[in-house]
Protein backbone atom coordinates (compact mmCIF):
# COMPACT_ATOMS: atom_id res chain seq x y z
CA UNK A 1 0.00 0.00 0.00
CA UNK A 2 1.47 3.56 -0.47
CA UNK A 3 2.20 5.78 1.96
CA UNK A 4 -0.15 8.51 0.14
CA UNK A 5 -3.53 6.26 -0.05
CA UNK A 6 -4.51 7.29 3.16
CA UNK A 7 -4.26 10.97 1.58
CA UNK A 8 -6.02 10.22 -1.42
CA UNK A 9 -9.63 10.53 -0.16
CA UNK A 10 -8.87 13.68 1.64
CA UNK A 11 -7.71 14.90 -1.70
CA UNK A 12 -10.55 14.28 -3.55
CA UNK A 13 -13.30 15.03 -0.90
CA UNK A 14 -11.10 18.55 -0.54
CA UNK A 15 -11.18 19.07 -4.48
CA UNK A 16 -15.12 18.23 -4.88
CA UNK A 17 -15.73 20.90 -2.22
CA UNK A 18 -13.77 23.25 -4.24
CA UNK A 19 -15.92 22.79 -6.82
CA UNK A 20 -19.43 23.04 -5.19
CA UNK A 21 -18.35 26.58 -3.56
CA UNK A 22 -17.16 27.63 -6.97
CA UNK A 23 -20.53 26.60 -8.30
CA UNK A 24 -22.49 28.32 -5.15
CA UNK A 25 -20.50 30.97 -5.87
CA UNK A 26 -21.76 31.69 -9.50
CA UNK A 27 -25.27 30.31 -8.32
CA UNK A 28 -25.20 33.57 -6.23
CA UNK A 29 -24.23 35.64 -8.63
CA UNK A 30 -26.34 34.90 -11.33
CA UNK A 31 -29.43 33.63 -9.13
CA UNK A 32 -29.05 34.04 -5.88
CA UNK A 33 -30.90 32.29 -3.03
CA UNK A 34 -34.10 32.02 -1.82
CA UNK A 35 -36.87 29.98 -0.64
CA UNK A 36 -39.87 29.83 -3.03
CA UNK A 37 -43.23 30.24 -1.69
CA UNK A 38 -45.03 26.83 -0.40
CA UNK A 39 -48.91 26.39 -0.16
CA UNK A 40 -49.19 25.99 3.91
CA UNK A 41 -48.79 22.84 5.53
CA UNK A 42 -51.28 23.05 8.08
CA UNK A 43 -52.10 19.82 9.88
CA UNK A 44 -49.06 17.74 8.51
CA UNK A 45 -46.23 16.00 10.44
CA UNK A 46 -42.40 16.22 9.93
CA UNK A 47 -39.78 14.61 11.61
CA UNK A 48 -36.27 16.51 11.04
CA UNK A 49 -33.25 14.69 12.59
CA UNK A 50 -30.27 16.89 13.63
CA UNK A 51 -33.01 19.71 14.04
CA UNK A 52 -30.89 21.30 16.81
CA UNK A 53 -28.56 23.42 14.73
CA UNK A 54 -27.30 24.42 11.35
CA UNK A 55 -29.42 22.83 8.06
CA UNK A 56 -31.63 20.94 10.60
CA UNK A 57 -32.68 23.70 12.42
CA UNK A 58 -33.09 26.08 9.75
CA UNK A 59 -35.13 22.94 7.61
CA UNK A 60 -37.15 22.39 11.34
CA UNK A 61 -37.77 26.30 11.74
CA UNK A 62 -39.45 26.82 7.94
CA UNK A 63 -41.44 23.83 7.89
CA UNK A 64 -42.78 25.24 11.30
CA UNK A 65 -43.51 28.25 9.20
CA UNK A 66 -45.37 26.73 6.56
CA UNK A 67 -47.71 25.34 9.46
CA UNK A 68 -46.48 22.10 10.11
CA UNK A 69 -46.04 20.11 13.36
CA UNK A 70 -42.55 19.45 13.46
CA UNK A 71 -40.46 16.57 15.63
CA UNK A 72 -37.01 17.54 16.16
CA UNK A 73 -34.83 14.66 16.91
CA UNK A 74 -31.47 14.78 18.49
CA UNK A 75 -29.09 13.72 21.63
CA UNK A 76 -28.90 17.08 23.12
CA UNK A 77 -31.71 17.67 25.87
CA UNK A 78 -29.87 21.09 26.87
CA UNK A 79 -29.39 22.83 23.34
CA UNK A 80 -33.09 20.90 22.90
CA UNK A 81 -34.87 23.61 24.96
CA UNK A 82 -33.20 26.76 23.17
CA UNK A 83 -33.84 25.21 19.69
CA UNK A 84 -37.56 24.67 20.11
CA UNK A 85 -37.99 28.11 22.30
CA UNK A 86 -36.30 29.60 19.36
CA UNK A 87 -38.27 27.87 16.75
CA UNK A 88 -41.43 28.56 18.63
CA UNK A 89 -40.72 32.55 19.08
CA UNK A 90 -39.34 33.03 15.35
CA UNK A 91 -42.61 31.51 13.97
CA UNK A 92 -45.02 31.79 16.48
CA UNK A 93 -46.22 28.07 16.26
CA UNK A 94 -46.47 25.89 19.51
CA UNK A 95 -46.57 22.73 17.10
CA UNK A 96 -43.04 21.80 17.68
CA UNK A 97 -41.48 19.21 19.89
CA UNK A 98 -37.80 17.40 20.62
CA UNK A 99 -37.95 13.92 21.11
CA UNK A 100 -34.42 12.22 22.30
CA UNK A 101 -32.56 10.22 19.18
CA UNK A 102 -28.88 9.24 19.19
CA UNK A 103 -28.43 7.94 15.81
CA UNK A 104 -25.20 6.46 17.22
CA UNK A 105 -27.18 3.84 18.88
CA UNK A 106 -29.20 1.55 17.29
CA UNK A 107 -31.07 0.86 20.76
CA UNK A 108 -32.17 5.30 21.23
CA UNK A 109 -33.53 4.86 16.85
CA UNK A 110 -35.54 2.38 17.99
CA UNK A 111 -36.67 3.56 21.39
CA UNK A 112 -37.55 7.53 19.67
CA UNK A 113 -39.52 5.50 16.91
CA UNK A 114 -41.46 3.75 19.90
CA UNK A 115 -41.79 6.99 21.74
CA UNK A 116 -43.11 8.63 18.45
CA UNK A 117 -45.59 5.81 17.92
CA UNK A 118 -47.01 6.15 21.01
CA UNK A 119 -48.38 9.32 20.00
CA UNK A 120 -50.23 8.48 17.30
CA UNK A 121 -49.42 10.97 14.76
CA UNK A 122 -49.13 10.72 11.10
CA UNK A 123 -45.94 10.98 9.34
CA UNK A 124 -46.23 13.09 5.91
CA UNK A 125 -42.26 13.66 5.78
CA UNK A 126 -39.09 12.26 7.36
CA UNK A 127 -36.12 13.96 7.01
CA UNK A 128 -33.16 12.43 7.47
CA UNK A 129 -30.59 15.31 7.86
CA UNK A 130 -28.40 14.79 11.21
CA UNK A 131 -24.79 13.44 10.52
CA UNK A 132 -21.15 14.41 11.68
CA UNK A 133 -18.32 14.69 9.52
CA UNK A 134 -14.70 14.09 9.22
CA UNK A 135 -14.06 13.24 13.22
CA UNK A 136 -11.17 10.34 14.47
CA UNK A 137 -11.61 7.36 14.18
CA UNK A 138 -13.92 5.72 16.58
CA UNK A 139 -16.68 3.17 16.94
CA UNK A 140 -20.30 3.72 17.81
CA UNK A 141 -22.04 1.70 21.22
CA UNK A 142 -22.69 -0.84 19.00
CA UNK A 143 -19.10 -1.55 17.62
CA UNK A 144 -20.21 0.27 14.04
CA UNK A 145 -17.82 3.28 12.83
CA UNK A 146 -19.19 6.53 13.65
CA UNK A 147 -19.79 7.64 10.12
CA UNK A 148 -21.19 4.90 8.93
CA UNK A 149 -22.99 4.28 12.46
CA UNK A 150 -24.84 7.85 12.66
CA UNK A 151 -24.52 9.45 8.94
CA UNK A 152 -25.99 6.10 7.44
CA UNK A 153 -27.31 3.30 9.73
CA UNK A 154 -28.72 5.34 11.73
CA UNK A 155 -30.89 6.73 9.52
CA UNK A 156 -31.34 3.11 7.19
CA UNK A 157 -33.15 1.62 11.05
CA UNK A 158 -35.09 4.62 11.99
CA UNK A 159 -36.38 5.05 8.06
CA UNK A 160 -37.23 1.04 8.38
CA UNK A 161 -38.96 1.49 11.57
CA UNK A 162 -41.18 3.98 10.05
CA UNK A 163 -42.25 2.85 6.83
CA UNK A 164 -45.60 1.55 8.35
CA UNK A 165 -46.43 5.02 9.26
CA UNK A 166 -45.70 6.69 6.22
CA UNK A 167 -47.22 4.20 4.36
CA UNK A 168 -50.68 4.62 6.36
CA UNK A 169 -50.31 8.73 5.89
CA UNK A 170 -49.56 8.42 2.56
CA UNK A 171 -52.51 8.88 -0.32
CA UNK A 172 -52.81 8.58 -3.68
CA UNK A 173 -53.65 12.05 -3.80
CA UNK A 174 -50.62 13.40 -1.35
CA UNK A 175 -47.79 10.60 -0.72
CA UNK A 176 -45.59 11.05 2.19
CA UNK A 177 -42.00 11.47 1.44
CA UNK A 178 -38.68 10.46 2.96
CA UNK A 179 -35.93 13.40 1.81
CA UNK A 180 -32.56 12.38 2.70
CA UNK A 181 -29.56 14.45 2.95
CA UNK A 182 -26.47 13.38 1.12
CA UNK A 183 -23.17 15.34 -0.17
CA UNK A 184 -21.35 16.15 -3.09
CA UNK A 185 -18.65 13.99 -1.55
CA UNK A 186 -20.37 11.00 -2.61
CA UNK A 187 -19.39 11.69 -5.97
CA UNK A 188 -15.95 10.48 -4.94
CA UNK A 189 -16.84 8.24 -2.19
CA UNK A 190 -15.56 4.50 -2.69
CA UNK A 191 -18.01 1.60 -0.81
CA UNK A 192 -16.12 -1.42 0.78
CA UNK A 193 -18.52 -4.09 0.88
CA UNK A 194 -15.36 -6.16 2.75
CA UNK A 195 -14.52 -3.43 5.00
CA UNK A 196 -17.93 -1.13 5.45
CA UNK A 197 -16.53 -0.05 9.36
CA UNK A 198 -12.95 1.14 7.08
CA UNK A 199 -11.20 -1.03 9.70
CA UNK A 200 -8.20 -1.50 7.61
CA UNK A 201 -7.21 1.68 6.02
CA UNK A 202 -8.93 4.59 8.03
CA UNK A 203 -9.16 7.88 6.45
CA UNK A 204 -12.06 10.71 7.40
CA UNK A 205 -12.29 11.76 4.73
CA UNK A 206 -12.88 8.65 2.85
CA UNK A 207 -15.38 7.38 5.86
CA UNK A 208 -17.46 10.35 5.88
CA UNK A 209 -17.90 10.02 1.61
CA UNK A 210 -18.34 6.31 2.06
CA UNK A 211 -21.35 7.15 4.45
CA UNK A 212 -22.64 9.69 1.90
CA UNK A 213 -22.91 7.14 -1.04
CA UNK A 214 -24.25 4.70 1.30
CA UNK A 215 -27.13 6.83 1.74
CA UNK A 216 -27.68 7.70 -2.01
CA UNK A 217 -27.75 4.15 -2.56
CA UNK A 218 -30.26 3.28 0.22
CA UNK A 219 -32.44 5.94 -0.93
CA UNK A 220 -32.92 4.56 -4.87
CA UNK A 221 -33.42 1.11 -3.36
CA UNK A 222 -36.04 2.04 -1.00
CA UNK A 223 -37.68 3.88 -3.68
CA UNK A 224 -37.87 0.73 -5.81
CA UNK A 225 -39.07 -1.11 -2.72
CA UNK A 226 -42.29 1.30 -2.33
CA UNK A 227 -42.79 1.31 -5.82
CA UNK A 228 -43.08 -2.24 -6.13
CA UNK A 229 -45.27 -2.55 -3.54
CA UNK A 230 -47.29 0.25 -4.75
CA UNK A 231 -46.95 2.09 -1.79
CA UNK A 232 -47.77 6.01 -1.47
CA UNK A 233 -44.44 7.04 -0.18
CA UNK A 234 -41.74 8.59 -2.59
CA UNK A 235 -37.97 8.67 -1.25
CA UNK A 236 -35.78 11.48 -2.78
CA UNK A 237 -31.99 12.48 -2.20
CA UNK A 238 -30.73 16.34 -1.66
CA UNK A 239 -27.69 17.45 -1.57
CA UNK A 240 -27.40 21.07 0.34
CA UNK A 241 -24.21 21.90 -0.64
CA UNK A 242 -20.97 23.70 1.38
CA UNK A 243 -22.58 25.43 4.21
CA UNK A 244 -21.60 27.22 6.88
CA UNK A 245 -22.43 24.88 10.01
CA UNK A 246 -20.83 23.10 13.52
CA UNK A 247 -19.65 20.07 11.39
CA UNK A 248 -16.36 21.54 10.37
CA UNK A 249 -15.31 21.47 13.68
CA UNK A 250 -12.82 18.10 12.87
CA UNK A 251 -11.56 19.15 9.69
CA UNK A 252 -7.79 19.74 8.96
CA UNK A 253 -6.87 23.14 10.92
CA UNK A 254 -5.58 25.20 8.08
CA UNK A 255 -8.85 24.42 6.42
CA UNK A 256 -10.93 25.21 9.48
CA UNK A 257 -8.77 28.46 9.69
CA UNK A 258 -9.47 29.33 5.72
CA UNK A 259 -13.19 28.58 6.69
CA UNK A 260 -13.48 31.28 9.35
CA UNK A 261 -11.86 33.81 7.13
CA UNK A 262 -14.26 33.20 4.43
CA UNK A 263 -17.44 31.40 4.93
CA UNK A 264 -19.32 35.00 4.78
CA UNK A 265 -17.99 34.73 1.22
CA UNK A 266 -17.96 31.27 0.23
CA UNK A 267 -20.15 29.08 1.96
CA UNK A 268 -23.98 29.21 2.21
CA UNK A 269 -25.77 30.07 5.18
CA UNK A 270 -28.20 27.03 7.10
CA UNK A 271 -30.91 29.17 5.78
CA UNK A 272 -29.75 28.60 2.42
CA UNK A 273 -28.09 25.14 2.95
CA UNK A 274 -31.90 24.20 3.91
CA UNK A 275 -33.63 25.24 0.80
CA UNK A 276 -33.41 22.01 -1.14
CA UNK A 277 -34.73 19.77 1.77
CA UNK A 278 -37.44 22.20 2.65
CA UNK A 279 -38.41 21.91 -1.25
CA UNK A 280 -38.11 17.80 -1.23
CA UNK A 281 -40.48 18.23 1.49
CA UNK A 282 -43.81 20.35 0.01
CA UNK A 283 -42.79 20.95 -3.49
CA UNK A 284 -46.14 20.08 -5.31
CA UNK A 285 -43.99 19.56 -8.45
CA UNK A 286 -42.33 17.01 -6.45
CA UNK A 287 -45.85 14.90 -5.53
CA UNK A 288 -45.45 11.27 -6.57
CA UNK A 289 -42.02 11.22 -7.82
CA UNK A 290 -39.19 9.91 -6.29
CA UNK A 291 -35.95 7.99 -6.66
CA UNK A 292 -34.35 11.98 -7.49
CA UNK A 293 -31.10 13.23 -6.46
CA UNK A 294 -31.80 17.25 -6.07
CA UNK A 295 -29.17 19.99 -5.98
CA UNK A 296 -30.15 23.90 -5.91
CA UNK A 297 -34.03 22.55 -6.09
CA UNK A 298 -33.72 20.25 -10.25
CA UNK A 299 -32.94 17.33 -10.22
CA UNK A 300 -28.99 16.01 -11.35
CA UNK A 301 -27.31 13.11 -12.10
CA UNK A 302 -25.72 11.29 -9.20
CA UNK A 303 -22.52 8.97 -9.30
CA UNK A 304 -22.43 6.28 -11.71
CA UNK A 305 -22.36 3.32 -9.28
CA UNK A 306 -25.11 5.27 -7.26
CA UNK A 307 -27.27 3.32 -10.33
CA UNK A 308 -26.07 -0.07 -9.64
CA UNK A 309 -28.55 -2.20 -8.51
CA UNK A 310 -26.60 -5.39 -7.22
CA UNK A 311 -24.95 -2.90 -5.12
CA UNK A 312 -27.92 -1.02 -3.72
CA UNK A 313 -29.09 -4.94 -2.79
CA UNK A 314 -26.06 -5.87 -1.39
CA UNK A 315 -25.72 -2.77 1.08
CA UNK A 316 -29.28 -2.73 1.82
CA UNK A 317 -29.14 -6.59 2.70
CA UNK A 318 -26.01 -6.27 5.01
CA UNK A 319 -27.64 -2.68 6.65
CA UNK A 320 -30.29 -5.56 7.62
CA UNK A 321 -27.97 -7.84 9.51
CA UNK A 322 -26.09 -5.04 10.78
CA UNK A 323 -29.90 -3.26 12.21
CA UNK A 324 -31.25 -6.78 13.13
CA UNK A 325 -34.22 -6.25 10.51
CA UNK A 326 -35.85 -9.00 8.27
CA UNK A 327 -34.94 -8.34 4.43
CA UNK A 328 -37.79 -7.99 2.09
CA UNK A 329 -36.22 -6.57 -0.89
CA UNK A 330 -36.07 -10.41 -2.24
CA UNK A 331 -39.50 -11.09 -1.54
CA UNK A 332 -41.17 -7.65 -3.25
CA UNK A 333 -38.78 -6.46 -6.36
CA UNK A 334 -38.08 -9.36 -8.96
CA UNK A 335 -34.01 -9.78 -9.54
Amino acid sequence: MSLLSPLLPAFKVYYMGVLVVLSQLYRRWRYGFSLPAFSSQHGNVAIVTGGLSGIGFSTAKHLAKLGMHVIIAGNNEKDAQEAVKRIKEETLTSKVEFLFCDLASMKSVRQFVKEFKKKNYPLHVLINNAGVMMIPQRKNIDGFEEHFAVNYLGHFLLTNLLLDVLKKTGSPSRNARVVTVSSSTHYVGELNMDDLQSRHCYSPCGAYAQSKLALVLFSYQLQQLLAAEGSHVTVNVVDPGVVNSDLYKHVFWLLKLVKNLTYWFLFKTPDEGAITSIYAAVAPELEGVGGCYLYHENMIKSSDITYDEDLQRKLWAESCKMVGIPNVISKVIST
